[in-house]
């Protein structure tokens, strides 16, 4: 590509060449088109209401070894379904199958999953209405549906 214009009437050229330069970025591609609201099971919002359908165990990632737990979730306002971690030690008591949870980003970089944890981006913070770091920490007992 030879050298930028640079005439009298060249500011057109320099702005039109700019745009189209633009659209090379694939961060500017994403965000102009829309493509994380898209892709993303909860639409956009950051909590998500969802209904458990089994718990489940996920090896952790090297270094690391051990079982993280996890719950599969079917999403209320889409029907889709997520992987979302349990945080805190003993929280699988609390939560059972077919039980309502809310569900959050986990906050890994980039909306991706967070340490050694793959392929789990969300995390539940309330079991039927009732926050899981409440009922870990004896401040609630969990209620009957």
């Amino acid at each position: 590509m030879g050298k930028k214009p640079s005439g009298i009437n060249a500011a057109n050229k320099l702005v039109s060449r700019r745009i189209n330069s633009r659209w090379q970025d694939i961060r500017y591609k994403r965000k102009l088109l829309g493509l994380r609201k898209k892709s993303d099971p909860l639409g956009g919002v950051s909590q998500a209401n969802g209904i458990v359908i089994e718990k489940t165990q996920i090896e952790r990632k090297q270094p690391h070894s051990g079982l993280i737990k996890c719950v599969k979730v079917q999403l209320i306002k889409n029907g889709k379904q997520v992987t979302a971690f349990l945080p805190g030690d003993g929280a699988t008591k609390f939560v059972d199958e077919h039980d309502e949870v809310m569900i959050e980003c986990i906050g890994g970089a980039k909306g991706r999953s967070k340490g050694d944890i793959p392929g789990v981006r969300w995390q539940v913070i309330k079991v039927n209405d009732q926050s899981l770091h409440a009922l870990l920490h004896g401040k609630l007992e969990k209620a009957r549906k």
